[in-house]
């Protein structure tokens, strides 16, 4: 059975997204060290109500430590890439200031219908021009490439969007690839058209030196 160092945060992390940390609690602090010297692992997950580890079958998500940035005081910022799904069992006795835990691993079920080459397309499509937008409104300029396999593709696409924790974390435990292919071809219209109307915005705020749209 699959044993993880745990992070209990209010933040999720998508199957091959990234995502920036910042690490300044003394046991994470530890927490980082000890996957430094291993595989450079560890389990991302919702807290509980107090803050410590949720409840059994809880989903998080597998990070990987990508880059580190020592903040000269004990403190770092990290970026991390989210890997596999797990679903937390139980607590691992650790001897460590931070929590360990037993899970298991989460696979999407096969899809029975999978999405045409034209879904597929859409969503890529929706999704880059999305990111683009975000980036814009963040003053980025990144290259966007999304991958081709639809179950990766669903989870890359909805990084991004600003969904408030709770369904982000519905969406993470969705064992369907089709059915987030599905969802994102239902909410991305929307949300891309809002995206790009606001960094429009900015971008001509930033050629005038003032919030008018004229």
């Amino acid at each position: 059975m699959p044993r993880l160092p745990l992070f209990p945060l209010k933040l999720v992390l998508f199957p091959g997204a990234l995502l920036p940390l910042h690490i300044f609690e003394p046991r994470y602090r530890q927490l980082l060290a000890d996957v430094a010297l291993g595989d450079h692992r560890f389990g991302l997950l919702p807290p509980g109500e107090s803050g410590g580890l949720p409840a059994p079958g809880t989903v998080g998500c597998v990070a990987l430590v990508r880059a580190v940035q020592p903040l000269g005081d004990g403190r770092s910022n990290i970026v991390v890439s989210g890997e596999r799904r797990f679903s937390f069992l139980e607590p691992a006795a650790a001897g460590t200031p931070y929590h360990q835990g037993l899970v298991e691993w989460v696979e999407d079920a096969p899809d029975v219908q999978v999405p045409t080459a034209d879904e597929i397309a859409r969503l890529r499509a929706l999704g880059e021009r999305y990111a683009r937008a975000i980036h814009a409104l963040n003053d980025q300029e990144l290259e966007i490439r999304l991958p081709e396999d639809y179950a990766e593709l669903s989870f890359e696409a909805a990084a991004p969007l600003e969904w408030e924790f709770q369904a982000r974390q519905r969406f993470l435990e969705i064992r369907s690839a089709t059915e987030r292919v599905t969802r994102l071809l239902q909410a991305l219209p929307g949300l891309v058209a809002e995206a790009e109307a606001r960094a429009g915005v900015h971008a001509r705020a930033r050629r005038n030196g003032r919030g008018s749209i004229a």
